[in-house]
C-alpha cells in the first residue's frame, strides 16, 4: 500500500474546493480536509500549508501560522498592498481606498497607492491626497509604461497582493509587468464608467525568483460591506496621517468628531490632514459604532 508523502507549500490559487500548492517538488493540485472546510480557518491564497500527496492526488492536512490575512482581497501572508486607483473610466471614490487602506493599516500592512490611467487623466488630486497622507504614490499607466519600473521597484522580493475598484487595470499592469502572463483584460462601460470583473478569483503569480503579486478581483463601492470592520477604538491607528496629534487632543479618549480641543480636527481646519481623509475617518467610525463586541466572539 503505497504511503502519503507530506510536504510544504504555499498556496497560488484556490476556486470551488481546490489548491494550486507550489512545493519544492512542483505545482500539485489539493483538496482541503473536512476539518478546514468546517473550521473558521479557510485556506487562502499565500496560505503555507501542509499536505500530503498519495498517488498523485494532494490533501491539505494543514494550515501554517499566518502573519496577516484579509476578508477581502481573500489572501493571506501578504507583505505589502497595492491600492489601484483611477481618475477616469472608474474614477475612484477615496472612501474605497481609505477603507482597504485602514484594513491594511490595523494590521500593519504597508500600502502602496498606483494611481493609473495618467496618460488619460493625471488625476492631480488622488495623487496630493495620498501624498500628503504619507503614502508611496506611483502615477502610472499601463497602456504607455509609465510607473511601471518604479512600481517593479517596490514589489521586489515581497508577496504583495493588488486591489482596488473593477475596471481599474490591476490585471493590465500585471500584464505589462510580465507579458508572458497574457491575462484577459476587460474593456470598461463609457456609460456606467465601471469594469467587467475579468479577475474572479485570487492567484498568486511569480514575477522573479523572489517576487509574487495576486491579484484579486475588482469591487464596488456596494462590496465594502464584504469587508472588514475596524473596532472603533482602533480605527484611528490605521490613518498614518493622524498619527503625530494622537495624544495632544484635550480629552484622553477623543473620538475626533466633535469634542473641543482635538488635535486631528484642528489639523484638518488647517490643511494638515487631506478632508477626504477625515470623512472617511467618520463615515467609518459611523459603521465601527454599529459593531456589537457579542458578535465578533
Amino acid at each position: 500500500m503505497a504511503t502519503a508523502n507530506r510536504q510544504t507549500g504555499r498556496i497560488l490559487r484556490s476556486l470551488s474546493g481546490f489548491y494550486e500548492v507550489q512545493t519544492d517538488k512542483g505545482l500539485i493540485t489539493c483538496r482541503g480536509r473536512g476539518h478546514l472546510r468546517r473550521g473558521a480557518q479557510v485556506p487562502l491564497t499565500g496560505d503555507m500549508v501542509e499536505i500530503t500527496v498519495e498517488q498523485g492526488k494532494g490533501m491539505v492536512e494543514k494550515l501554517l501560522p499566518r502573519k496577516n490575512s484579509f476578508v477581502r482581497p481573500a489572501v493571506a501572508n501578504i507583505d505589502a498592498l497595492v491600492i489601484f486607483a483611477s481618475n477616469v473610466n472608474p474614477v475612484t471614490e477615496p472612501f474605497l481606498i481609505d477603507r482597504v487602506a485602514a484594513i491594511a493599516g490595523d494590521q500593519g500592512v504597508p500600502v502602496y497607492i498606483c494611481v493609473n490611467k495618467c496618460d488619460l487623466d493625471p488625476a492631480v488630486d488622488l495623487v496630493r491626497i495620498y501624498r500628503n497622507a504619507g503614502f508611496p504614490v506611483i502615477r502610472a499607466s499601463a497602456e504607455t509604461g509609465e510607473g511601471v519600473e518604479e512600481l517593479r521597484g517596490l514589489l521586489k522580493g515581497k508577496l504583495t497582493a493588488f486591489t482596488g475598484n473593477t475596471g481599474v487595470g490591476k490585471s493590465s499592469m500585471l500584464n505589462r509587468l510580465c507579458p508572458e502572463l497574457e491575462l484577459a483584460t476587460g474593456a470598461v462601460s463609457e456609460k456606467l464608467g465601471r469594469g467587467r470583473h475579468t479577475t474572479r478569483h485570487v492567484e498568486l503569480y511569480q514575477l522573479d525568483a523572489d517576487t509574487f503579486v495576486a491579484d484579486t478581483p475588482g469591487f464596488s463601492s456596494f462590496d465594502t460591506d464584504q469587508m472588514e470592520i475596524l473596532l472603533k477604538e482602533n480605527l484611528q491607528y490605521a490613518f498614518a496621517d493622524f498619527a503625530d496629534r494622537l495624544g495632544q487632543c484635550q480629552f484622553h479618549d477623543c473620538s475626533h468628531r466633535a469634542e473641543p480641543g482635538c488635535a486631528v480636527r484642528a489639523a484638518v481646519q488647517a490643511g494638515e490632514i487631506e478632508k477626504t481623509r477625515y470623512d472617511s475617518y467618520l463615515k467609518l467610525y459611523e459603521k465601527s459604532s454599529q459593531i456589537k463586541l457579542w458578535e465578533l466572539k
